[in-house]
């Protein structure tokens, strides 16, 4: 056993396990959370460079979505991208009580097992934020309980390698967008993926925004709008003919 198979074996034995969402874990959150903190990591860069053709996701394996990995920012360098990155990658934190554990790792080992791997990272709860606990029944309101502003949390992380065969590496950002548009699975349409990832990241701090994302939003609503201008141009151009 390698000490990185040993690490993921280890993982959560102390009442520590946290894993870091960055992507759909930040609006549809794992079973049995008890704590959610907003923040970030640092040394990687959000792309949408990730097929979504599983059973599980935005896409089918005739017609992959596109979701969001990680990249490396020392490999990202090496690439040419349209977008620029910050040096933060926001997200969210949640800690998973000990009993959980084992539920809550087959849980995510089912839903990111289309090509994303077990990596950790140190995670930086956001400044100044609150550490807010998960209600305990329908009608229970969020508690917080402050965090101190330097800690750092070990977090596990599912990040889809360049070396697995879902990843696309760089795209452009117009036809990407009309991908997200076109693409659907069982688990809805892509777009509502990508809405639902902006929407969560402006929600998490005034400095969670991400360019490439709200980028591919600001294309995607733009190729809608023009969508439906052309359909009432033609219904009225029916109109006029009859």
């Amino acid at each position: 056993m390698t000490d990185h198979e040993k690490q993921i074996e280890d993982f959560g034995k102390n009442n520590d396990f946290w894993l870091f969402g960055y992507g759909s874990l930040i609006w549809k959150p794992p079973p049995h959370y008890d704590q959610r903190v907003p923040g970030f990591i640092k040394g990687y860069v959000r792309r949408f460079w990730q097929h979504a053709n599983s059973e599980d996701h935005r896409g089918t394996p005739e017609a992959p979505g596109r979701v969001v990995t990680l990249i490396d920012r020392a490999h990202w360098d090496t690439l040419t991208d349209h977008h620029e990155s910050p040096e933060r990658v926001w997200g969210a934190a949640y800690h998973i009580p000990s009993p959980h554990v084992a539920e809550v790792r087959e849980y995510l080992d089912i839903r990111e097992i289309n090509g994303y791997s077990i990596q950790f990272t140190p995670f930086h709860p956001a400044a100044a934020l609150s550490l807010s606990s998960a209600p305990t029944s329908a009608s229970a309101s969020s508690q917080t309980q402050a965090l101190p502003q330097q800690q750092q949390i070990n977090c596990l992380v599912y990040i889809g390698l360049p070396s697995n065969p879902q990843f696309l590496g760089p795209q452009d950002p117009q036809e990407l967008a009309a991908h997200i548009l076109r693409s659907r699975g069982p688990s809805g349409e892509n777009r509502e993926y990508l809405y639902l990832l902006e929407e969560g990241l402006l929600g998490l701090s005034g400095e969670s925004g991400d360019a490439h994302v709200s980028d591919l939003v600001t294309r995607a609503r733009e190729i809608e709008d023009a969508g439906r201008e052309g359909v009432g141009s033609t219904e009225e151009q029916e109109e006029v003919e009859k």
